[in-house]
């Protein structure tokens, strides 16, 4: 038991780091900061990548189209060679008095480029250039009616050339609950708002969901040329943006929402795993460290509560417990933000557990050619 109790320690050392001093990731106050309404409102093109969302664009499209946007806007949908007849939906939901909707689709896609970015890249020459700001948004994000002036406001407001917002995900099924709340909790853990959002940190980080960008600040980091072949663009494009004096922001959304299902575990394993090992940069070094930090992090602290009251190992069970304690505490916020009971807390390792094999998965994946597969295409 000296070991387990040595290694329980540890685990309670670093979540006392972890819950102290790691830009406190665990809160879940980093909303849209103060904002008033500009003197003059920008031109923005509303920007939306679409394959294969005939399913969730009728939740999603009208509450763009509706928008209460006080300067010119207008919304670019296009559809990425959809089967389902994504681009002719999309035309059928403009409505008179919305904003104005142009459907388009883009050439063939080049090697070296993700679809998505390759769609997104199309949408950004079809805004033109008298779209002052871009507002990068997924087809089954749905946005409340102020959500763009929002935004916008917070951009000027703050002298911001990226504002990113992390969409709220559903979370109605058995699964969602279980998996949603934990998915938000380690990105904020891996990126900590706070950090990304402090000019001259190194840390920053974006919401693929909703990211509202200053076209100028676009250009200057290259374009979506310069992240074309990233499986997490959100990030990427985020870096590309910081790293060239420009100035981030991303917090969690108010009036902002995914419409995607995810009923069943194999499709919320697939949306973590397809880019997991991508996030580990494809480094079988830096997939035995997370395999071990996750295991050290989230697995020790009930493993050694229930071995050491198994054996009467006290000292060992009191650590343990102490590390359990300070894990659970952190993780109710999301959960109150999720409006989930916060006793469902103490399922966090659970939880972990089943995100680590997630990211083996997305390993195994990739070494056998099938990993970041989305919507008929694998990206290497």
């Amino acid at each position: 038991m000296t070991v387990l109790l040595w290694i329980a320690v540890l685990s309670l050392l670093v979540w006392l780091w972890l819950a102290g001093c790691h830009g406190l990731f665990w809160r879940t106050d980093v909303r849209l900061p103060p904002r008033r309404p500009p003197a003059r409102w920008p031109q923005v093109a509303v920007v939306v990548p679409a394959r294969d969302e005939a399913e969730v664009l009728p939740l999603s499209l009208p509450s763009l189209l509706a928008q209460k946007y006080p300067g010119r806007a207008r919304v670019v949908l296009v559809d990425d060679h959809s089967t389902d007849g994504t681009g002719a939906l999309a035309r059928s939901l403009a409505a008179p008095g919305g904003l104005e909707l142009t459907v388009a689709s883009p050439p063939p896609l080049p090697p070296g480029w993700t679809g998505k970015l390759w769609a997104v890249r199309h949408g950004v020459e079809l805004a033109g250039a008298d779209a002052e700001y871009l507002l990068l948004t997924d087809a089954d994000i749905a946005h409340g009616p102020d959500s763009l002036a929002e935004l916008v406001a917070a951009a000027e407001a703050n002298r911001l050339d990226l504002v990113s917002q992390m969409a709220r995900l559903r979370v109605e099924t058995g699964w969602e609950r279980l998996i949603v709340p934990a998915f938000v909790y380690f990105f904020a853990q891996l990126y900590p708002f706070r950090w990304s959002n402090r000019p001259g940190s190194r840390t920053a980080a974006a919401a693929g969901g909703c990211s509202l960008v200053r076209r100028e600040a676009l250009e200057r980091a290259g374009g979506v040329a310069a992240i074309r072949g990233a499986v997490i663009d959100d990030v990427s494009l985020a870096r590309a943006v910081k790293a060239t004096g420009g100035r981030t922001w991303l917090g969690l959304a108010e009036q902002v929402d995914s419409v995607r299902p995810y009923p069943r575990l194999a499709q919320l394993w697939r949306m973590v795993s397809r880019s997991a090992y991508a996030q580990l940069r494809h480094s079988p070094v830096l997939l035995l460290g997370t395999v071990l930090g996750l295991t050290l992090v989230y697995l020790v602290p009930p493993v050694a509560v229930l071995a050491g009251v198994a054996a009467g190992a006290w000292p060992v069970a009191v650590a343990g417990g102490a590390a359990w304690a300070l894990m659970t505490g952190t993780f109710v916020p999301m959960l109150r933000y999720y409006r989930q009971p916060a006793p469902a807390a103490l399922l966090l390792p659970f939880t972990a557990a089943l995100y680590l094999l997630m990211t083996v998965d997305s390993a195994v994946q990739h070494w056998r050619g099938r990993g970041a597969a989305w919507k008929g295409r694998t990206y290497g």
